[in-house]
Order: C-alpha cells, then sequence, then structure tokens
C-alpha cells in the first residue's frame, strides 16, 4: 500500500517537472496557433507579426531561463539559439509592419 502512493508521488512529480520544463514551448505554440487562426481567416499581416512576435518570445524565454527549464526551446548554444529566433523574429516583425496595407487589413 506505501508502496502504491511512494510510486503515485514520483509519478506525479516527473509529469509536473515534464510540463514545467516544457511550459516554454507550450507558450510559444500557443502564440503560433493564433497566427495561424488570423492567417486562415484572411488576417495575414496580423497573422505574421503575431508570428515574429512568437520567434521574439521564443528567444526572450531561451535568454532568460534556465538551462534546467528551457525544455526543447534548446537546440543549440544559448548565444546562438537567442541569435537566430531575434534576428527571425525581428525581421518577420518588421516586414509584417512595412508592407503597405492596400486598403487590406
Amino acid at each position: 500500500m506505501n508502496a502504491a502512493k511512494d510510486s503515485r508521488a514520483e509519478s506525479d512529480q516527473g509529469f509536473r517537472a515534464a510540463v514545467a520544463r516544457n511550459l516554454p514551448i507550450v507558450a510559444v505554440s500557443v502564440v503560433v496557433l493564433a497566427a495561424l487562426v488570423l492567417v486562415l481567416a484572411d488576417r495575414w499581416r496580423r497573422g505574421a507579426f503575431i508570428f515574429g512576435c512568437a520567434a521574439l518570445l521564443a528567444a526572450v524565454l531561451r535568454l532568460c531561463l534556465p538551462e534546467s527549464r528551457v525544455g526543447t526551446l534548446s537546440v543549440r548554444s544559448r548565444g546562438f539559439d537567442v541569435l537566430a529566433l531575434g534576428c527571425v523574429g525581428g525581421a518577420i516583425v518588421f516586414l509584417s509592419l512595412s508592407i503597405d496595407p492596400l486598403g487590406t487589413d
């Protein structure tokens, strides 16, 4: 009986640790999903802007969180990940803001 409680407590801690470790990628994925919804609703400029913001969010999370909490946002070294995500996100945001709407949203 006591062993069953111990194994359940260990699995709860393992699940919580897995959720905490993957929370940054879940947050970025939610923002990407919001961008996709905007693009599918024919608001592609806004969707592109939100997608760029998702990349910038990923860069900030990768920069600020310790290695044990960053989860699957960690691909290469911290500097490379932050630089790559920041450049791509910044370029997408800049392009989405600089495109002339021509009467569209």
